[in-house]
């Protein structure tokens, strides 16, 4: 049987750094990618280069920040971050346009052109009710656009099904290297553990009664 190769999509936070291992451990050829858009900071990029060298891959970055195209929001302008658990209304300054649609369409460019026979990215099931390009009927509709684009290259979406705490159960299977992650929507030395996704991180390491081995500031949400 051929062995599969696959573009997968790395933003150096635990979903994607856990899907990188788990892909790796089915012995796939992965070529990973990240993408500087003009977020607030570079530490996912960091990250990400660093989660891909420890499995002795080279990380293709490619920046589309000076294209402008993902304003509006907390994790690309000058708006608050929201603290604490997501609500309807926090959420909505998360979201960054479009954002996964852009990736996957420049993604699938890629893994044409480097004769890859999938694309991954690591929507899981807590992103549903959140982004809307994480929810399943977009994953069905983009992998039927890249199929008719393409003819063969097809979507892989492990981890839609699974929890945060899921992810992070696989991953401590795996062994993934999680003090190398970035979660926070801050940019500072250590994480700030009170964003909505430092809450959800802190949160599926406690499900697993296993502690986060990043550092974060004092009186974290689950300090309170």
């Amino acid at each position: 049987m051929a062995r599969k190769k696959g573009v997968v999509l790395l933003s150096g936070g635990i979903d994607s750094s856990t899907l990188l291992y788990y892909l790796r451990s089915q012995e796939h050829s992965l070529l990973p990618i990240t993408f500087k858009y003009g977020q607030r900071h570079e530490k996912e990029v960091e990250s990400a280069r660093a989660i891909a060298i420890s499995l002795n891959l080279s990380i293709k970055v490619v920046d589309i920040s000076g294209l402008g195209l993902f304003g509006g929001s907390s994790l690309t302008d000058d708006i608050p971050i929201p603290e604490g658990h997501y609500t309807d209304e926090s959420m909505k300054l998360t979201i960054v346009p479009n954002r996964n649609m852009v990736f996957l369409s420049l993604a699938t460019a890629y893994a044409v052109s480097m004769g890859c026979d999938y694309v991954a990215y690591a929507a899981h099931a807590g992103d549903h009710f959140i982004y809307p390009d994480c929810r399943p009927e977009f994953i069905d509709s983009i992998a039927y656009s890249i199929k008719l684009a393409t003819g063969n290259v097809g979507l892989v979406t492990p981890f839609s099904h699974l929890s945060k705490a899921g992810i992070v159960r696989l991953g401590l299977g795996l062994k993934v290297p999680y003090l190398m992650t970035w979660s926070c929507y801050k940019g500072d030395e250590v994480a700030c553990g009170r964003c909505g996704t430092c809450v959800e991180r802190l949160e599926a390491f406690s499900l697993n009664n296993e502690k986060d081995p990043i550092d974060y500031m004092a009186g974290t949400y689950l300090d309170r």
